[in-house]
């Protein structure tokens, strides 16, 4: 298939004809960030062969590649966020490219075209390694600071599932290791360092250098190296969009207080702290020294989705120090804090506040650069493209806005849950009605969308993440698979879904659903192969005819929605209604557009098939039932208005 490029305009991405494009795609996906075949945290680990991994296989072997995005693109996605993550790249050391996987990866890109999706490039991590609970950064990062992560579990330094999961038992959930916990790591000392080091080396530990060259440099430096490499090999692609900065950033202790636990949001903290030990960067360091500390644990009532201390935990309590032999702590040599009578104190309070007079700023000291050293990396290659630009999360939802400075042509990428319902997996736990939900996501989703208004020229807001855990309710849809049940078994996911698309064809909103996990199975164990997430559309279990298109699809009339991919002009509105079954596309037409208006028509909403009304600018219609496409094509300018209803 023909691909046209596609490029950012403002607050608009246009196609070579100047048509309007809707980017409404999905994330490929989540075993990503794990090495293949056997990476997944469902198998035990010590991280020992971290520098031998490979990831080539990830998201699917490529024998398999053609009927995964074929099946994409039947489903209206024209584009994929494209996982890969800075270890994939560089896992056995400084400078080591895995070549043959950075082949792989941009052959992945290239059939991705050929299927009609466009690509832009998520170099992914969450809680900065698979070796501190997560994935992205390769284990040499912390060997490079000094960082020995084998005793990181036992420090309590890093909450990581093969070390607080039982594997030899016969549970599927575990106390020891509680569901979506994995994030309680950006509050412990591995975390910690890594990322106060990561955006504020130069400033906080400036005789901190490691081969001549501050820590900071090293790691950003690295990071962004592995990026260009990625560049490189899909410069030339026509589906090529852009580079993600990095997915969901941590934040380190920019900005605390030395001694300052996060026990809610306040005036000068508004961010929403996350579960778990509530740890001062003085605990974190301690900890990390090798001394026992006790802290409050924020928890999160399962009945209401509160959050509040409930306990006391004393972490650490064997001593053990996470400093290799011969490493010191950067922070306590650059006088932040020491240990007196075998206790810390707290020696520089503002530590982490401010530097050379002056204060630290998240956003404008640490994102800022990045971002545009991101920009400088990736536009050496293709000076076409779009730089897809994210916050942490929680800082954004608490109202952290982009840097003063941004590059041209950025998107606002952030990403958006309803937490609920991500946390509790549960929906819509008090009984409200659709309308209500619905208005509450076109809110929430408004807010991040308001901070496209400070990017330079305008820019477009694509929600990089959103979706649902598939194992809702305990796992209720799959028991009720198993036992044969295939009649409404997604209903209530579809529901959750269709709100949610809702809300982003009411603010038009581009969009990449987390996530399409080849893997992926029906178990509470396994789920998309990582911390027992499971929010993949795909599973193998789900697949009941190897002929079937849609086969392995959940809730697939959730997402797989009519919508308009180009437009020729300029969309005013577009409004799906499932239950009547109506779709309504407005525009403001213009004919010196020469292409039609492209809609998306899937015979899952439309089994009877359908009927179109065009009324207000004249317009003729082409329908290709086959390729699920309606074409109009707009004889005059003015406002056009496209009804689809289902056929009787």
């Amino acid at each position: 298939m023909r691909i046209s490029p596609v490029r950012q305009h403002g607050g608009f991405f246009l196609d070579a004809a100047g048509r309007q494009v809707m980017l409404r795609g999905v994330n490929l996906g989540g075993d990503c960030k794990v090495p293949y075949p056997d990476g997944g945290t469902h198998h035990p680990s010590d991280f020992a062969d971290h520098r031998e991994v490979s990831f080539i296989g990830r998201p699917f072997p490529l024998a398999e590649a053609d009927a995964h995005l074929g099946r994409l693109r039947r489903w209206g996605f024209n584009v994929v966020r494209l996982l890969t993550t800075w270890e994939a790249v560089e896992h056995a050391g400084p400078g080591v490219y895995d070549e043959a996987y950075l082949d792989y990866f941009a052959e992945v890109c290239r059939r991705a075209g050929e299927h009609g999706l466009y690509v832009f490039v998520d170099f992914h991590q969450d809680v900065w390694s698979r070796m501190s609970g997560g994935d992205g950064a390769p284990g040499w990062t912390f060997e490079a600071v000094g960082l020995d992560f084998t005793r990181f579990p036992a420090a309590g330094a890093a909450h990581v599932m093969q070390a607080q999961f039982d594997y030899a038992s016969g549970e599927a959930r575990q106390a020891a290791y509680p569901q979506m916990s994995w994030g309680s790591n950006y509050r412990l000392p591995a975390n910690g360092i890594m990322w106060s080091l990561f955006w504020a080396g130069r400033r906080l530990t400036p005789d901190f250098s490691i081969g001549g060259e501050n820590v900071q440099d090293l790691l950003q430096g690295s990071y962004l190296r592995a990026m260009d490499q990625v560049a490189q090999r899909i410069a030339g692609l026509p589906n090529a969009l852009g580079f993600d900065t990095l997915n969901e950033p941590g934040t380190g202790w920019i900005g605390e207080p030395l001694s300052y636990r996060h026990l809610a949001p306040s005036g000068t903290n508004p961010t929403r702290p996350r579960l778990g030990p509530a740890m001062s960067p003085l605990d974190n360091l301690a900890v990390a020294a090798g001394l026992a500390v006790t802290v409050p644990v924020l928890t999160r009532d399962p009945a209401t989705g509160a959050t509040g201390v409930t306990e006391t935990r004393t972490i650490n309590p064997q001593g053990v120090r996470i400093w290799r032999e011969g490493a010191t702590d950067p922070f306590e040599q650059a006088g932040a804090w020491a240990v007196r009578n075998s206790a810390p104190v707290a020696l520089r309070e503002d530590f982490f506040c401010a530097a050379d007079g002056q204060a630290l700023d998240l956003s404008e000291d640490g994102y800022g650069p990045l971002f545009r050293a991101v920009d400088e990396t990736i536009r050496r290659r293709n000076p076409d493209w779009s730089v897809f630009a994210e916050l942490d999360p929680f800082g954004a939802a608490a109202g952290r806005r982009f840097p003063r400075e941004m590059p041209e042509r950025s998107v606002n990428a952030g990403h958006w849950y309803d937490v609920a319902t991500l946390f509790l997996k549960r929906f819509n736990p008090r009984g409200r009605d659709p309308e209500t939900i619905r208005t509450r996501f076109v809110s929430e989703l408004g807010a991040l969308a308001a901070a496209s208004e400070s990017l330079p020229g305008g820019a477009p807001t694509l929600v990089g993440e959103f979706g649902i855990p598939f194992d809702l309710d305990g796992g209720r849809a799959y028991d009720a698979w198993a036992g044969g049940q295939r009649e409404g078994v997604w209903d209530e996911h579809v529901t959750a879904l269709g709100v949610m698309y809702d809300a982003l064809d009411a603010l038009q909103l581009h969009s990449t659903q987390w996530n399409y996990t080849v893997s992926n199975r029906n178990d509470a164990r396994i789920g998309d192969g990582w911390n027992q997430e499971d929010l993949s559309i795909y599973s193998a279990d789900q697949v009941d005819d190897p002929a079937d298109p849609d086969g392995g699809g959940r809730a697939v009339a959730g997402f797989c929605r009519p919508y308009a991919q180009a437009l020729q002009g300029r969309l005013v509105e577009a409004v799906f209604d499932r239950a009547g079954g109506r779709f309504t596309l407005r525009l403001e037409a213009d004919p010196e557009i020469d292409a039609p208006t492209e809609i998306y028509v899937p015979k899952i909403q439309f089994p009877q098939g359908f009927v179109v009304h065009t009324d207000g600018a004249a317009a003729t219609v082409e329908v290709d039932a086959e390729a699920q496409r309606v074409l109009i094509a707009a004889q005059e300018a003015g406002q056009l208005t496209v009804t689809l209803d289902p056929a009787t």
